[in-house]
């Protein structure tokens, strides 16, 4: 006995319960058959009509999926960036004094050896294991970070410049000065005594740094992408002209540069990166022009005394950033899950539709 025979007789023993008559189990199964023919031809034509809608909510989700990503993911890193940062932050202050003392003498003695025999573009391993080891207490490679306010840039720092780092961070070119500067370097605060409108005397302080052993250098070299559909990073450092600052946090150490100079080179030309004796740079490399990436971009700064004195940054001053970012990241989230739920509901209301309709269709024959 095969399927459409039992569907004829429960159709049979149906009838009999509601006192019509009985028909043949051929009979029965003929009908069952063709309701179910009838309803394949309604579920294929309904298919048919609705086609070029499926077709057009479907390029329309892939459309609004590529428009809302560089943003989306751009914010989402930005979170991940900010809580690296914080991290960072918290990691040092849990130091004590003889750590970070050992940590910083350890990195301005590295560059030290650098400025004596110059900026190693080819390490050895056991120069690249020296190298890993400074500014590396929390293990994960993270120097600090780097501060550009002009263009609204807040990146970690790690060591080498790697594609998993460059991804979603700031690389330090291996093999030039660490971001600690040089060790000679000092500050100077001179007064001046002038008198205002009223004839009262009043202090004027102005502070300068300076090198102050002529035979010490230290040029500082840090990567960053631009144009990256995820991220942001360099992509805005164009902006930046003489004259502009940039600071790097490196444990609790606050290092101001003020950019001198701006150039476009080779990939391959490295005269620009040198390390002159009685200065203190740090360079910011990345590629130009946008989009296509044939040369490189060198913003230049040297370093100048802090605009706020000898800062301290610590983790508290950090976590509002997390603030801003959240919703950033929370409201496109929403948006996407809104309009995939009424794509779900649409679907599953006109199934049911379908059904009631295919049941009610059986009952009436």
């Amino acid at each position: 006995m095969n399927i459409s025979e039992l569907k004829g007789r429960a159709a049979n023993a149906a009838a009999a319960l509601q006192g019509r008559p009985a028909v043949s189990v051929e009979t029965a199964a003929s009908g069952t058959e063709t309701a179910e023919t009838r309803t394949e031809a309604k579920e294929k034509n309904w298919l048919q009509r609705n086609l070029v809608n499926l077709v057009i909510s479907l390029v329309f989700l892939v459309g609004l999926g590529l428009l809302i990503y560089p943003t989306l993911a751009d914010y989402w890193n930005s979170f991940h960036q900010t809580r690296a940062i914080m991290s960072y932050a918290s990691e040092v202050a849990k130091i004590d004094t003889a750590q970070y003392d050992k940590l910083i003498q350890y990195a301005q003695m590295y560059n030290r050896k650098i400025s004596d025999g110059g900026i190693l573009w080819r390490m050895s391993p056991e120069q690249r294991v020296e190298y890993e080891r400074a500014l590396d207490f929390a293990g994960n490679g993270n120097m600090g970070y780097i501060n550009i306010e002009k263009i609204g840039v807040m990146l970690p720092i790690y060591h080498g410049t790697s594609e998993s780092v460059l991804q979603t961070s700031i690389g330090h070119i291996e093999g030039t000065s660490l971001p600690v500067g040089c060790s000679s370097w000092q500050v100077k605060t001179t007064g001046e005594e002038v008198r205002d409108a009223a004839g009262n005397l009043t202090m004027l302080t102005h502070s300068t740094g300076m090198v102050t052993d002529p035979t010490e250098g230290s040029h500082c070299v840090l990567s960053g992408h631009r144009g990256l559909p995820s991220a942001k990073l360099f992509s805005d450092l164009d902006k930046l002209v003489e004259g502009d600052t940039f600071t790097l946090n490196i444990l609790n150490e606050t290092l101001t540069y003020q950019v001198d100079q701006i150039r476009v080179v080779e990939p391959t030309d490295l005269t620009e990166l040198q390390i002159e004796p009685g200065m203190d740079y740090c360079t910011l490399v990345t590629c130009t022009p946008y989009g296509i990436n044939t040369h490189r971009l060198l913003v230049r700064g040297h370093r100048v005394a802090n605009a706020q004195g000898d800062v301290k940054v610590v983790a508290d001053a950090l976590q509002v950033e997390t603030l801003y970012i959240i919703p950033f990241i929370g409201i496109p989230i929403i948006v996407l899950l809104v309009i995939m739920m009424l794509v779900i509901t649409g679907q599953s209301r006109r199934r049911i539709l379908a059904f009631r309709r295919r049941e009610e269709w059986i009952r009436g024959k």
